[in-house]
């Protein structure tokens, strides 16, 4: 990989330094998964390259790695020790930041306020949701969710929210701290990275190169956002209890999701066979993929791929699992109706459910959020209703 400057600004506070752990001396079954290298985006027929290589991934598993992404070593690092700072925090000053509390001055006409998915305006001067309305934006328990009948997850989550008016909250001193270069690796990420990853699927869909783009705008009121999390570690015994399960297998919410290395080996892939693969923690790189959004939009082309965590591997199951991920969202407003794309029309491509063409991608990705909170479907691939007759697929 080319060696990549740290993002210029001015230093923030002090940081212990982060160190990565050691990778798994244990030889998984890995999956076979398409690395794209971003430096050559802007070189002479570079993206149409890029795209004629990630057709296929994304169409059939939709997963894949990126390297060379203009992120250093070190900027990735220091996000892992604002996490493991966070994470580090007692439990009483953590949950003072679960769910969100918005600026009241910002654009109330932009949510959706109907009962069930609305944000609760209260008499004071901000407008409050948590996690049973379907908002993410802050701290999220461990505990909060399901894994099997009366036995809760191991996952504890901070998320932050774009830096716009509309979406400011009161934040934690450590975020306080390192706003403006957590702001800059965000920007860099919303604003640079994930733009060159939507050019190459719009070349894909035969759709003009920034038409994905003009959707997910660093400025547009949506539920992107940076997280820091941490699966806390088991004890073998409860590993077995649990059946070795961290999270069911499930698709995310939005557009696409980008995982920065995590060397603990846990996160898994379902294969278009059925079968489950681990995913390798390769230097460098970022995983990405594929949502439910694009899987809407593409009426099932680019597949919102299934994943699970599982129990990471003897050596490793001793370690507290952190994790920086960046969740890409569409604009709140827009449709899930399927995408006037040449080559959708052409494979005669139609969406599976024409009720989803009314539906905004910000009501599906908080009615999903919300979903996450009651009890998972047991006893294999299950569904469960999400919104507007369409249900959401979990798997053990």
């Amino acid at each position: 990989m080319a060696a990549v400057q740290s993002m210029p600004g001015l230093p923030s506070k002090p940081l212990p330094k982060y160190e990565q752990e050691p990778e798994s001396k244990f030889d998984l079954e890995w999956a076979d998964l398409v690395t794209l290298d971003l430096s050559q985006f802007d070189t002479p027929g570079g993206k149409e390259r890029l795209a004629a290589q990630l057709k296929e991934a994304i169409h059939n598993v939709g997963f894949f790695y990126i390297t060379n992404f203009g992120l250093s070593q070190d900027d990735v690092d220091r996000q892992f020790a604002i996490g493991k700072e966070f994470f580090s925090l007692p439990t009483e000053e953590k949950v003072k930041y679960k769910g969100s509390s918005l600026q009241r001055g910002c654009l109330l006409d932009r949510f959706d306020l109907r009962p069930g998915f609305s944000a609760i305006l209260d008499d004071a001067d901000f407008l409050v949701a948590d996690l049973m309305n379907g908002n993410y934006n802050g701290y999220r328990p461990k505990g909060s969710g399901e894994i099997l009948p009366g036995k809760r997850d191991n996952v504890e989550m901070y998320n932050v929210f774009k830096f716009i008016p509309q979406l400011e909250r009161e934040q934690p001193a450590i975020v306080n701290e390192h706003r403006e270069e957590i702001e800059r690796f965000q920007r860099k990420i919303a604003e640079d990275v994930v733009q060159k990853l939507l050019v190459l699927i719009s070349i894909i869909l035969e759709l003009p190169e920034d038409y994905l783009a003009k959707g997910h705008q660093y400025d547009d009121v949506s539920e992107c956002h940076l997280r820091y999390m941490i699966y806390r570690h088991r004890t073998p015994e409860e590993n077995a209890e649990y059946q070795n399960l961290y999270s069911k297998g499930h698709s995310d919410f939005g557009s696409l999701t980008l995982l920065f290395r995590q060397p603990v080996a846990a996160l898994q892939i379902r294969m278009p066979d059925g079968s489950w693969k681990w995913v390798k923690p390769y230097p460098g790189s970022i995983t990405v993929n594929i949502a439910d959004v694009l899987q809407f939009w593409t009426a099932g082309y680019l597949k919102s791929s299934i994943h699970r965590v599982v129990a990471p591997p003897a050596d490793q199951a001793h370690i507290d699992r952190l994790g920086l991920l960046y969740f890409l969202r569409p604009a709140y407003d827009l449709k899930l109706k399927t995408l006037d794309s040449p080559l959708l029309k052409r494979l005669g491509l139609k969406p599976e459910n024409d009720t989803a063409d009314e539906i905004k991608a910000g009501d599906w990705v908080r009615a999903r959020v919300k979903g996450n909170q009651d009890k998972v479907p047991q006893g294999g691939n299950l569904e469960k209703p999400v919104i507007g007759g369409i249900k959401a697929k979990y798997y053990d």
